[in-house]
């Protein structure tokens, strides 16, 4: 395949960004498509070229894939970049994208079709011997004949959406005399989030931590992983702290949870970068839980702690390339730990709290990365996610990294809007969260809105106190902070259909 010489990229915010900082570096040029809302946006400005796709909804605009492609067409480029979120999971766009003879930066549409059914996918890794939890193998709409099956499984059990994610379609069922009402709901909130009510209904782990295993293939036959990432740290079923590596895998299941995640990944045909999602229960036993066919948000944990960039693996992919490593290749160096950085307040169950960044001032120094798509000044759209940025931490050790993020999260000064830097610091002081003994329902175990204004405990003062300490240890090992970018607007197009 030839090389790539444009990409255009079809996001938007820190993401778009991030593609397009390394496709510079390899040479490449760019393409912003951007909504009405997002004129100013930085991506917008960083691209060599921008294209307006139409009004702030994303429906009409960045999941508007006639005039994406148009957008293509228009400019000449080459190649595609769907980042995560919007079309990033849309087998119908990666099929559009091929049609138009512009290559995908993605795996092909059949993985994305077969991993993004849930009922497929299991059935497609089982046959790969990969563990998977109890439960039905095929969609479920007769409420008898799943309460049967449930009876069998033992409750707690847990009735999930086929084609969903995101917390949507699922629910807990305790008990058999709940079962009914649960089911119904399922299969309703499914059909309205996606169009499928299709269920499946699997034995419920109550105590699951969330582990992740970054996998990349190339169109040779060649899959590795380039070992997990732990994000238990949830609130709404969605992840807000990640951090690699796990405090909880032996090298021994390490090897084993990595030996699935390939198989897994095999049993796509699976090309380009991955992540395949396994749920930990208290006894160490893992179980396949779904993959997603595109970058995760979460993805710079993994390059720190290997070095790698994995969006320009992403591009060599793409362009027909191998791998430029085998598995033995590839080393862990260091712990590295992400939080998200969400326009949320946590003291009111998390909601959305949209406005103006009146003061806007990253952290820096030795270890620190952010990755965002905001200025000072800037207003948060409300019509889409509400992450500023992503702020990423690395170091020797969990101990160090830890420290090196709570020094991190004390320098980041954000007003004009609620976000959640101080609930991320509030689990990062946790004796929980320290020690490792943590699962996916820490929020539930732990959180209250007013422990954010209150004294600590005396078990949280003496982690505080050890962390203080390993900060004070390492002072000499930082660095002065590089500078911001800079931002200087290059628009060669600005197109409005």
């Amino acid at each position: 395949m030839k090389k790539i010489t444009k990409i255009l990229v079809a996001n938007r915010g820190e993401i778009a960004l991030r593609i397009m900082r390394s496709a510079r570096e390899m040479g490449i040029r760019t393409v912003a498509v951007f909504s009405e809302a997002d004129r100013q946006a930085l991506h917008v400005r960083f691209a060599d070229e921008a294209v307006c796709i139409g009004p702030p909804p994303s429906s009409a605009s960045y999941l508007n894939i006639p005039a994406i492609l148009k957008a293509a067409r228009l400019t000449g480029a080459d190649a595609i970049h769907p980042g995560y979120g919007f079309l990033s999971e849309n087998e119908a766009f990666a099929r559009a994208v091929l049609d138009e003879g512009i290559v995908f930066i993605g795996p092909s549409p059949s993985s994305i079709s077969l991993m993004g059914s849930k009922l497929a996918a299991k059935k497609a890794v089982e046959a790969f011997g990969v563990p998977l939890v109890p439960g039905t193998s095929e969609p479920i709409a007769d409420p008898v004949a799943a309460k049967k099956l449930a009876a069998r499984i033992g409750y707690p059990v847990l009735i999930k959406a086929s084609a969903g994610g995101g917390g949507k379609g699922m629910r807990i069922v305790n008990r058999e005399d709940e079962f009914d009402e649960q089911m119904e709901r399922a299969v309703s909130e499914a059909t309205a989030a996606f169009g499928d009510g299709s269920v499946f209904i699997e034995k419920y782990v109550s105590s699951p931590r969330h582990i992740e295993f970054q996998i990349f293939g190339d169109t040779h036959g060649n899959i590795v992983h380039l070992f997990e990432r732990e994000c238990s740290i949830q609130r709404r079923h969605q992840k807000v702290i990640e951090e690699a590596p796990s405090s909880v895998l032996t090298p021994r299941l390490r090897q084993a949870m990595g030996e699935a995640a390939i198989n897994v990944a095999r049993s796509a045909q699976y090309y380009g970068a991955g992540t395949v999602e396994f749920i930990l229960d208290e006894n160490l036993n893992f179980y396949f839980l779904e993959m997603n066919t595109r970058l995760q948000v979460e993805h710079p944990v993994t390059e720190m702690i290997t070095g790698l960039d994995l969006v320009k693996l992403q591009i060599q992919v793409a362009q027909g390339e191998k791998l430029p490593f085998s598995q033995s290749d590839i080393t862990m160096h260091g712990h590295a730990i992400e939080i998200r950085v969400y326009a949320e307040d946590p003291a009111n169950n998390f909601l959305p709290d949209v406005g103006r960044l009146t003061t806007y001032q990253r952290p820096q120094g030795h270890g620190i990365r952010v990755d965002d798509g905001f200025e000072e000044g800037m207003e948060i759209p409300v019509h889409y996610d509400p992450m500023i940025a992503k702020l990423i931490a690395h170091a020797g050790s969990r101990p160090e990294a830890i420290a090196k993020m709570l020094r991190a999260i004390d320098e980041y000064r954000i007003t004009g809007v609620a976000t959640t830097l101080p609930f991320c610091r509030f689990v990062l002081r946790h004796p929980a969260f320290y020690n490792g003994k943590f699962d996916t329902r820490f929020v539930e175990q732990h959180y209250r809105p007013e422990k954010l204004v209150h004294e600590p405990d005396e078990e949280t003062v003496e982690v505080a106190a050890a962390l203080a300490a390993l900060a004070a240890s390492e002072s000499e090992r930082q660095v002065t902070a590089l500078p911001v970018a800079n931002q200087v607007s290059k628009w060669k197009l600005n197109r409005l259909y």
